[in-house]
């Protein structure tokens, strides 16, 4: 992140940001806008976070659904018909200074502390975790993989990231780690400086091997890594550390050298370029459109409007992401949430955002550890200093999205009126969930309307308020009672096999072994059933199999629906259902969804 730019979140500006970008946010042309039939006297639990810190994330008394009469005043209208893009999750960067502060705490405090952070159903559920490749200008000192002869993980990373991130993945198996450098190893640039330059031209295939090795080590160590992006702020020479490529350099990195070595070895991670401010869009635009192997766009707010996300994502048809955006040591708690929840997260989710990161997990309360030339003034969304662990505004802005929208839900449409901003989701149990702000100095009363039920309610001026319902008890979208094939990313046609012997999925035509019925497992999930014996996922330890006569939890799914119409299936384990390359066993054990985990269905 750049220290430069202190002044915006420091200052805890409005969210003129948000604003000017309102005509962007929904896009109904391209969803379904059929209206919602809700379930009478639905009730619904409600979460608050107030900007005087009389209300931290602390549950309100529910409020019911009532049949709606009447109109006028301010509305906000949820309307789960019109879907937008599905969520991947939300979180912070686990900085190399955020492991050694949490390493440094008690065993009881630290296995605590990361329960409360990453458990999915007993903390705030943090989905998503970005860490450098090397050190970030929040470790001790700079560094990277490659300082001596040949690379190696041994350092602070190997002292405290590894080992925390081993941690996490123990709470919760399906976390999704994002991996971003500062800088190339010093002697691979231009000015042999850990600080600024570029990358020499003769040593762009070393630094493809640099990360083939990087994704190797991390394999190694039992870390996969979600998805990359190739630099952290690649038009930022300034921070320590830091290297800038232009938007050339990037697409050739690549094209021709991160793309096919990872691709030839088997990574399936994400690639996801530029990871940079919303005040350009030509970067992103230029290597998203001229690249095969890139996903999507990254983005930090430190500069520009939100909406850029909305541009750039309508100029590549590809996924846009928000990874970065700091509160200061300086700032205040109630301007700093005002601004991030109305920018960062409703802002950013409103323009399309698969995540929503902000900057680092853990400092002490004066912003560090860091680097010689790095940020002093970061704000941990949780500090520690000494024993004493204290949850900070970014703790908040995060938790309250994160604590309910699941990964795979999906955004919903719900507008925003008067002070009143919100963004809504649905997630794959069929809940609802709505974020709402009001950006006013006062109370302001307003109505939730869902298809024909409505609530009201009143919530003070500069609060944060999570509304959630459970919407009904359906698997959404999901084709109950039908008779449906699954096609694998191999164009091979999962099978049964009989209910006698692990699944495949390598047949080339379907029959009665092929087809599958959808069955209402209840709590939105499903079951599937093929001659009269159930899909088993196998507590994900084992290989898939369709043996079992009656349901139970492991043969239990959530039907989640995919961006391009495929769909995953994920096990009570929290893994995804995975073809294996249409070569070996199905299993249900992949923490993410690639391409051998999407399939397509015929009914």
């Amino acid at each position: 992140m750049r220290k430069i730019y202190l002044r915006l979140a420091a200052a805890g500006m409005l969210c003129i940001a948000f604003y000017a970008c309102k005509k962007n946010i929904y896009k109904p042309d391209d969803a379904d806008v059929s209206m919602t039939t809700a379930r009478a006297n639905e009730s619904v639990s409600i979460w608050m976070t107030t900007g005087n810190q009389s209300q931290l994330l602390q549950q309100q008394g529910n409020v019911t659904f009532a049949p709606d009469a009447g109109t006028g005043g301010t509305t906000i209208t949820v309307n789960e018909g019109a879907t937008y893009q599905d969520i991947d999750g939300f979180g912070y960067t686990l900085t190399q200074a955020s492991a050694k502060l949490i390493s440094n705490l008690s065993a009881s405090a630290q296995s605590s502390l990361l329960n409360e952070l990453f458990s999915p159903s007993g903390g705030i559920g943090i989905s998503v975790v970005r860490i450098g490749v090397g050190a970030t200008d929040l470790s001790d000192y700079s560094y990277t993989y490659r300082d001596g002869a040949s690379f190696s993980l041994s350092g602070p990373d190997m002292t405290y990231t590894i080992p925390i991130l081993k941690k996490i993945l123990a709470i919760n198996p399906a976390i999704k780690i994002m991996a971003t450098p500062w800088t190339a190893p010093r002697w691979m640039k231009t000015n042999g400086s850990f600080i600024g330059g570029t990358l020499k031209g003769e040593n762009y295939e070393s630094y493809g091997q640099y990360w083939l090795d990087y994704m190797n080590a991390m394999r190694a160590q039992g870390i996969e890594i979600w998805a990359l992006t190739p630099q952290n702020e690649p038009l930022n020479p300034h921070n320590e550390p830091s290297m800038t490529l232009s938007k050339e350099n990037e697409l050739g990195l690549i094209n021709d050298f991160i793309g096919p070595k990872l691709r030839g070895a088997g990574f399936n991670c994400k690639i996801i370029c530029y990871d940079h401010n919303c005040d350009n869009t030509e970067f992103p635009i230029y290597v998203a459109n001229n690249s095969t192997y890139v996903d999507g766009s990254a983005f930090h707010l430190y500069g520009g409007n939100i909406s850029a996300m909305t541009t750039v994502k309508n100029a590549t048809n590809k996924n846009v992401y928000f990874t970065e955006q700091y509160t200061s040591t300086g700032g205040s708690f109630s301007g700093d949430l005002s601004w991030h929840i109305q920018n960062v997260v409703i802002g950013s989710i409103n323009n399309w955002a698969k995540t929503v990161l902000e900057w680092n997990l853990v400092s002490d309360s004066q912003g560090g550890p860091h680097t010689p030339g790095g940020s002093n003034v970061s704000m941990g969304a949780v500090t520690i200093d000494g024993g004493t662990i204290t949850r900070r505004v970014g703790y908040y802005i995060i938790a309250h999205v994160s604590k309910f929208v699941q990964p795979g839900a999906v955004r919903i449409s719900s507008n925003s009126s008067g002070n009143i901003q919100t963004t809504a989701f649905k997630n794959s149990d069929g809940s609802k969930v709505l974020l709402a702000f009001n950006n006013g100095s006062s109370n302001v009363s307003f109505k939730v309307k869902w298809g024909n039920q409505s609530f009201t309610y009143s919530l003070p001026g500069g609060a944060a308020a999570t509304f959630k319902w459970a919407g009904g008890t359906t698997t959404p979208n999901a084709p109950i009672g039908q008779d449906i094939t699954l096609k694998g990313f191999n164009n091979m046609y999962v099978s049964s096999e009989n209910g006698t012997q692990p699944m495949n999925c390598n047949r080339p035509t379907a029959s009665g072994w092929e087809t599958f019925t959808v069955v209402d497992a209840g709590g939105g999930k499903i079951a599937l059933r093929s001659q009269g014996k159930y899909v088993s996922s196998e507590n994900g330890t084992q290989a898939i199999t369709c043996n079992r006569l009656t349901i139970g939890d492991w043969e239990k799914f959530d039907w989640l629906v995919n961006g391009d119409g495929k769909i995953s299936l994920r096990g009570s384990n929290g893994m995804y259902v995975c073809s294996e390359n249409g070569t070996q066993a199905m299993t249900c054990n992949r923490p993410t969804v690639s391409g051998w985990e999407a399939f397509g269905v015929n009914q």
